[in-house]
């Protein structure tokens, strides 16, 4: 049976460092466990009724996630095919903790990832972590991630292959 785990992310490469790191923990540890990997950002979908109504998980992708993340993160699954099931990408769209707390129960969420240097930026976007530290029934585990300014791919899919 595979593990749930949710990791905070803004959809930027650097944030895939939290996920290699927590799969490098884990194999490390030999770990046996497969593990299904949530990766969730918070999104404000306004509150007009076209937006409601017209707003596709699609379309909100297509503004905030870029298809150097999808391919940064298909490498990194590649790469430890024994741990990873699946990787998934998510909005979370509540404003409110219960209707977190029912999100991460609905997804059968075993543990959470979340790194404070990651914020996530943009007028529609917002930051996971306050809902993450107070839920109560999920343990959560900070990641410290070094921010190297002096990359030379900085932005681009040779970032993920930097060692943290």
């Amino acid at each position: 049976m595979a593990k749930t785990i949710l990791i905070a992310t803004d959809y930027s490469l650097e944030s895939l460092n939290i996920l290699k790191k927590v799969l490098k923990e884990k194999e490390a540890s030999e770990d046996q466990n497969n593990y299904n990997i949530l990766l969730v950002s918070g999104y404000d979908s306004g509150d007009s009724i076209r937006d409601l109504l017209f707003t596709t998980k699609t379309s909100v992708f297509n503004k905030i996630r870029p298809a150097e993340f999808c391919d940064a993160y298909g490498i990194i699954k590649n790469k430890y095919p024994h741990l990873v099931h699946k990787i998934i990408c998510d909005v979370f769209t509540g404003s409110f903790q219960r209707t977190f707390n029912q999100y991460v129960k609905a997804e059968n969420v075993e543990e959470a990832y979340y790194s404070p240097s990651i914020k996530s930026k943009g007028k529609e976007k917002f930051d996971l972590i306050p809902y993450i530290k107070k839920c109560k029934d999920l343990p959560s585990y900070e990641i410290a991630i070094e921010s190297k300014e002096k990359l030379p791919e900085r932005g681009r899919l040779a970032e993920i292959f930097v060692e943290v």
